[in-house]
C-alpha cells in the first residue's frame, strides 16, 4: 500500500485547508485511513481516522467539530477538511493505514502500517 499525502499550506488563524490522502497498491482499499500530527518539540498524536468498512470516523477532542474527515471511493482518497483552524495546529501532517479506528479510538502511531510522506500545515498571523 502507498499513501499519497497533500494539501497542506499556510493559513491565517480562522482559516481553512484540506488534505488528501491518495491510496493505491491494495485491490480492496486499506480498511482505515487515520491522520496524525507533530509540532515541533512535541510528539506525534492522533488526529482523525475513517474506518473504509464501516464509516465510522474518530476525532481528537482538539479537532472536534472544526475538522471533518470523508472518502472519495472513486478516488480511493481520504480528506481531512480543516476549519477554523489555530495556531496550535500548526504541524507537520502525516496520513496513515490499516491501524484501528472506531468512533470511540484511534489506534497509536505504532498500530498503523503504512505512511505517506508529511505535509506542513502553517497556521500563522
Amino acid at each position: 500500500v502507498q499513501l499519497q499525502a497533500s494539501g497542506g499550506g499556510s493559513v491565517q488563524p480562522g482559516g481553512s485547508l484540506t488534505l488528501s490522502c491518495a491510496a493505491s497498491g491494495s485491490s480492496s482499499g486499506p480498511p482505515a485511513i487515520g491522520w496524525f500530527r507533530q509540532a515541533p518539540g512535541k510528539e506525534r498524536e492522533r488526529v482523525s481516522c475513517f474506518n473504509t468498512r464501516n464509516s465510522r470516523t474518530y476525532y481528537a477532542d482538539s479537532v472536534k467539530g472544526r475538522f471533518t474527515i470523508s472518502r472519495d471511493n472513486a478516488k480511493n482518497t481520504v480528506s481531512l477538511q480543516m476549519n477554523s483552524l489555530k495556531p496550535e495546529d500548526t504541524a507537520v501532517y502525516y496520513c496513515a493505514s490499516e491501524g484501528p479506528c472506531t468512533t470511540a479510538s484511534m489506534g497509536p502511531q505504532n498500530s498503523y502500517t503504512y505512511w505517506g510522506q508529511g505535509t506542513q500545515v502553517t497556521v500563522s498571523s
